[in-house]
């Protein structure tokens, strides 16, 4: 899979790590640093479902809107399956693939948490992500720590030096930074 990235390739930004290193808080903190300041974003997060402190499943939530669906549970009978989860791909498609795709179409910056085991069963799934890796739109993307597949690398290797690996002690610094880039890219954007 070769994907050719334009002239926007010094704002995808991608973050990885360990499962609870803080990906999607940090996608969160991102969100909000920027909608606050009135940039316009669309795409999706994916969060865990826990019941009784013991993770039951993931859902999917569209970041424009707040829509959202339990796309991944361990009651779910899906041929689709993760490790002890049943996926219903349909589910990721008619939320997630739809914020990247009209995303790409309305908003500023394009957020995908995650390319991960469960999304990249999802054909949609990976050409809406392909389709943004081709585009002049700010990105930012989560990508599963241990995940090998052609669009992961493709992420990592378009990131480059925008690529994070998270931790304990950089996990509050980078969506700062992340979130400024982003913001003073936008504005020279605006200016030109």
């Amino acid at each position: 899979m070769k994907i050719m990235r334009c002239k926007c390739l010094d704002f995808i930004y991608a973050l990885t790590g360990p499962p609870g290193c803080g990906k999607t808080t940090a996608i969160l903190k991102i969100v909000k640093y920027l909608s606050e300041r009135n940039v316009v974003i669309d795409g999706m997060y994916t969060e865990e479902i826990r019941i009784s402190g013991k993770r039951v499943g993931f859902k999917v939530t569209r970041i424009s809107s707040g829509e959202y669906g339990v796309m991944a549970h361990v009651e779910f009978k899906e041929k689709t399956r993760v490790g002890k989860y049943g996926v219903k791909i349909n589910v990721l498609e008619e939320i997630g693939v739809k914020a990247i795709i009209e995303g790409l179409e309305k908003a500023e910056v394009i957020v995908v948490d995650e390319v991960g085991p469960m999304e990249l069963y999802s054909n949609k799934f990976v050409v809406s992500v392909e389709k943004l890796l081709q585009s002049s739109k700010p990105s930012i993307l989560t990508v599963h720590f241990q995940a090998r597949h052609p669009l992961v690398n493709s992420v990592k290797k378009l990131a480059g030096r925008k690529l994070f690996i998270l931790t304990q002690e950089n996990r509050d610094k980078i969506p700062i930074q992340i979130s400024e880039e982003i913001l003073s890219h936008l504005k020279r954007s605006k200016n030109n």
